[in-house]
């Protein structure tokens, strides 16, 4: 695939992630943040308490922005790297209150994040030495799609499309209501012949049929893996092919074998485990 996250969207979603969970969970005020007294400064350090690969240097930073611009951030750490347990990622110092009320709200965003890429990093490693790329989908949590796909990225992989609108994903519905494969495809490219074509197809015929119909890419829907090598043997020079259902850590490396472009796997933004973190302030 062939999409990109572009620095302007990220941003725009960063501050919007950020400004939506700061009104979830501030609503009218921080009710024991406010017994503190204004003037008091403080010192806190983040450390995880479990390994992984870190993410979550822009909802930081602008969690800190929107909650409290006097709230400096030392970073000892960068998205995309890799952290042991206990280990120190970032330092707050600014307004004791304000770190107090922009704690829970970055550190979600960062243990989300770093699960995430974490998680990511983990089939990439289970691809090595294969030529496949590893897709993530669009099972994102909802309002969270760019911070995620900038996390899979993160770990390693590849991003799939953003969304509904930046290439064309051809399903068995969007098929039967066109007609047929060759429809469908004929009308995308009439109507957007700039945009990636992919299909969606779930035995060998209908694999025929897609590249008859010129389709950039097929998406070879829960193939047994006979299947999938007489596929890739299909398709070589003709179309591209994207593995996907079903897939998981313990078939992955099978099917990579096989010699497919991509694999897609949901696993990698909806099941985390996320990194476990702990702010501390720092005694004077």
């Amino acid at each position: 695939m062939n999409t990109e996250l572009s620095q302007q969207s990220l941003h725009a979603a960063v501050q919007a992630n950020v400004r939506a969970a700061l009104a979830e969970d501030l609503g009218s005020g921080d009710l024991s943040a406010s017994l503190i007294a204004a003037e008091r400064s403080a010192t806190a350090r983040i450390i995880t308490r479990t390994p992984g690969v870190f993410c979550g240097q822009l909802w930081v930073n602008e969690t800190m922005q929107q909650v409290n611009s006097k709230i400096d951030v030392d970073w000892y750490t960068n998205d995309g790297d890799a952290v042991e347990a206990d280990q120190h990622l970032f330092t707050l110092t600014g307004p004791a209150a304000s770190l107090l009320t922009a704690e829970r709200t970055a550190l979600n965003f960062v243990q989300l994040l770093s699960g995430t890429a974490t998680r990511t990093a983990y089939y990439v490693a289970l691809l090595q030495g294969h030529k496949t790329k590893l897709l993530d989908t669009r099972k994102t949590i909802p309002g969270l799609r760019l911070a995620q796909k900038y996390a899979v990225k993160c770990g390693g992989g590849s991003n799939h499309r953003i969304g509904l609108f930046d290439a064309y994903l051809l399903k068995e519905n969007h098929i039967a209501a066109a007609g047929s494969i060759s429809a469908a495809v004929a009308m995308a490219r009439s109507n957007n012949p700039e945009k990636p074509i992919e299909v969606e197809v779930e035995n060998l015929a209908e694999l025929d049929e897609a590249i008859a119909a010129s389709a950039d890419i097929a998406m070879i829907d829960n193939f047994s893996l006979a299947d999938t090598h007489t596929a890739v043997a299909k398709s070589a020079g003709q179309i591209r092919l994207e593995a996907s259902g079903g897939i998981n850590e313990q078939t992955l490396a099978a099917i990579a074998a096989t010699g497919v472009d991509y694999i897609s796997s949901g696993e990698l933004t909806k099941t985390i485990l996320p990194m476990d973190l702990s702010m501390r302030f720092v005694a004077d």
